[in-house]
């Protein structure tokens, strides 16, 4: 459990949590009109699979999760530490489902038992659903819609003001998204889901950026509101990039090749705060918060550097610092793997995020073992990291958790 400057052990606050939806989680209050267009698990012989805009989805190859991987299962592979002489596949060691991953009342226990104050709730098949309707967007929206309302039901949005569910918002419609927020709003939301990646255009229109301001109604309202946008790990599109060089075009986390890893690593995060920046939410909007959750760090010294470079060459064009809107607003949530303490060298200590990942295999296998990573912080940086700085970002206090 981590220390405070006195000494004091407190409960930590996760940046990042997981459930595993229900087989139903798209499906229970999704509109009649959509339900072939949207999400189906189908039965296929002697095993389910999802059916996504009626084509096969690789995005999650069980999508009963039972068995699935056991929290931490891959961590050596994702440090890339590997033992000599183990097959990395030996590493995929599967369990039967726990009710804890899919229960709010039997998380609350997990967290009790792991010292974890409060977490940040977010999806695990839902991060796929955006890019694989992109080209139906009225059943893309009425999809989200669902799935939303399914989240509220069984997880709620700050349930017993420990767990922030993050429901996710799609600008593809922007009255849509306004109304989604007002829902969410309505029922006490502290954080919302928004995908990395270039909003998809409606009858075959070109995709948008998500710094247009088309869609600053929905930032004003969340700025207004003072809710943050997490932009969490998704299938943002970008296996396309790999397909220009020959490689496959459907994102298939679970068989991803060395080159598609080498040329959509990082890619979507850096080119979605890079268009916030640069097309000027955050001149429009002074007041919004942005998280990037479970994108790394190795992308931030890269558009630090670029916009700074940007900035000299075209000073018309900026008429603002962009390094200091990167600072000032985006709070990061490191891979464990990544170096902390660099990142805390470019963005600050203040904006450091810690974040599980789990009950995911590529996660950690205990949340708080994360102050292990923290050897170059002192007692108030390991505070700020794994309490204090997801509380500035939702606004709130160490009052307003348990301690």
């Amino acid at each position: 459990m981590p220390m405070d400057l006195n000494g004091k052990p407190f409960l930590a606050f996760d940046a990042d949590n997981h459930y595993y939806e229900t087989i139903d989680a798209f499906s229970r209050h999704l509109d009649k009109r959509f339900r072939r267009r949207g999400v189906q698990v189908v039965q296929a012989g002697d095993r389910p699979m999802v059916l996504m805009g009626e084509k096969v989805s690789r995005f999650i190859p069980n999508p009963t999760f039972d068995p699935v991987l056991r929290p931490g299962a891959l961590d050596p592979y994702f440090r890339g530490e590997i033992p000599e002489g183990v097959d990395p596949d030996d590493l995929r060691i599967v369990e039967p489902i726990h009710d804890e991953y899919r229960d709010r009342d039997g998380r609350l226990e997990q967290m009790d038992a792991q010292g974890l104050a409060a977490i940040l709730l977010f999806p695990t098949m839902g991060c796929g659903v955006e890019q694989a309707l992109r080209a139906d967007v009225p059943a893309m929206v009425a999809t989200v819609k669902a799935f939303n309302r399914w989240l509220e039901e069984d997880w709620g949005f700050a349930y017993e003001g420990r767990i922030f569910a993050a429901p996710i918002i799609s600008f593809a419609d922007v009255e849509e998204a306004l109304h989604e927020i007002d829902y969410a709003l309505e029922r006490q939301v502290r954080v919302v889901c928004v995908r990395p990646a270039p909003v998809p255009g409606e009858n075959g229109q070109p995709a948008r950026s998500l710094g247009d301001p088309a869609h600053d109604r929905i930032w004003a309202k969340l700025a207004e509101a003072g809710v943050p946008v997490a932009f969490h790990l998704s299938d943002s599109g970008y296996t396309g990039i790999s397909a220009m060089w020959g490689g496959p075009a459907d994102f298939d986390p679970f068989h991803i090749d060395p080159f598609t890893k080498l040329v959509i690593s990082d890619r979507a995060i850096h080119d979605t705060i890079g268009s916030l920046i640069v097309h000027g939410v955050f001149n429009r909007h002074p007041t919004l918060k942005i998280a990037s959750i479970e994108n790394g760090a190795q992308w931030v010294p890269l558009l630090k550097n670029r916009l700074k470079k940007l900035a000299n060459q075209q000073p018309k064009h900026f008429t603002f610092d962009p390094v200091a809107q990167l600072v000032e607003h985006v709070w990061v949530a490191p891979y464990f793997e990544d170096d902390a303490a660099e990142l805390a060298e470019h963005i600050g200590v203040e904006r450091v995020l810690f974040g599980s990942d789990w009950p995911h295999g590529e996660g950690l296998a205990e949340p708080t073992d994360y102050t292990k990573e923290l050897g170059g912080f002192d007692d108030a940086g390991v505070a700020r990291v794994m309490r204090d700085n997801v509380l500035d970002l939702l606004g709130m206090t160490a009052a307003d958790i348990p301690s």
